[in-house]
């Protein structure tokens, strides 16, 4: 995440600013640029001579981005907001608070794939296989955090810390968060993407496993036994074991918290000048480097919160096999940003 700063006043600013807290003025993120600008008394502002608008859901969403102010009807909602199909009804206010929160975690990680270069295409685009989010609570209605075809189904609950965390406990997960959950859902959407059944299957299989195991099955054993001992020794997490596709899934996932943490770190001073410019979320940045610089600040992340007397940061330990799966999914990504740079 980039370090952004008032245009007017020098303020420095979250990416979740709407407002600058020190000299009021209103604020949108302008995704193509990939900036927060300072907007003017009717909420617009000018960039390369075209006109910009707040989003539709700047209430609803607490959504801060921006949409051009010439789109027509059914275009006031910004590219982030577009991709969600369905949501809390507008008298549900303690679902619309969740669903505020879970829209603030979607934007980061859609930026995330923006910057990547990985196409995100909605359902407008493609009705079929297209990227969508139906964001339900389970205090309304059963609601299962899953993916199937593109929509991504989430539990707003898991907005709710106790909620959350008494899930994170009982399931015996290092690791639970909202940010983790889109990034996990999405990592299924993107093994069709850049996987698929074409060339590159084969090296999938040889380092996932069969994806066509019983999925059924593998769910039902891990909850019934767990991962196997040795689990720490092949996957990135002991979910991972559960089945070949969530091992891709939780993997992608932990490549999107390294690229993203590396990127935020060096933003802001936390590690050597040159990573800026060799983890800005480049495909060709290479992966030894990436981890070279991921493993000390890791290291002196979670020494950090030892020392406010909060769990480690990250509660991982990378063995080379896992390792070597996230090699593979960022070689996949350099490809599909080299392959879309050249259309």
């Amino acid at each position: 995440m980039r370090d952004f700063t008032c245009g007017r006043c020098g303020q420095r600013l979250s990416f979740e600013n709407s407002v600058c807290l020190k000299c009021g003025g209103a604020l949108g993120f302008h995704l193509p640029s990939r900036t927060l600008l300072v907007l003017d008394t009717r909420g617009t502002t000018t960039v390369d001579g075209q006109r910009w608008r707040t989003c539709g859901n700047l209430q609803r969403a607490q959504c801060n981005w921006l949409v051009p102010a010439t789109t027509g009807a059914g275009g006031e909602l910004c590219r982030s907001c577009r991709l969600t199909r369905t949501r809390p009804a507008d008298d549900n206010s303690p679902a619309l608070a969740q669903f505020a929160e879970a829209e603030t975690s979607k934007r980061r990680v859609i930026l995330e794939l923006n910057e990547l270069g990985l196409p995100i295409v909605g359902r407008d685009e493609d009705p079929h296989h297209g990227l969508a989010f139906d964001l339900l609570s389970s205090a309304c209605e059963a609601v299962t955090t899953g993916h199937h075809s593109g929509l991504i189904t989430l539990d707003l609950a898991e907005s709710d810390d106790v909620h959350r965390e008494r899930l994170r406990v009982s399931m015996d997960e290092p690791y639970r968060t909202l940010v983790g959950h889109f990034r996990h859902e999405l990592g299924h959407h993107y093994q069709q993407v850049l996987v698929g059944d074409g060339l590159r299957e084969p090296r999938f299989r040889a380092l996932f496993g069969d994806p066509d195991e019983d999925y059924a099955a593998a769910l039902d054993r891990n909850y019934r036994i767990g991962p196997p001992p040795d689990w720490p020794d092949r996957f990135v997490s002991a979910y991972a074991a559960t089945h070949p596709v969530e091992d891709w899934a939780e993997t992608f996932a932990h490549y999107l918290h390294i690229r993203e943490t590396l990127d935020t770190a060096a933003a802001f001073a936390m590690t050597p000048a040159s990573t800026r410019s060799e983890v800005r979320l480049r495909a060709d940045t290479g992966f030894d480097r990436l981890i070279e610089q991921w493993l000390p600040l890791s290291w002196a992340l979670n020494q950090v919160n030892r020392s406010m007397g909060h769990p480690d940061l990250y509660p991982f330990v990378l063995a080379p096999a896992a390792l070597d799966k996230m090699r593979f999914i960022h070689e996949l990504i350099g490809r599909a940003t080299a392959s879309a740079t050249r259309r």
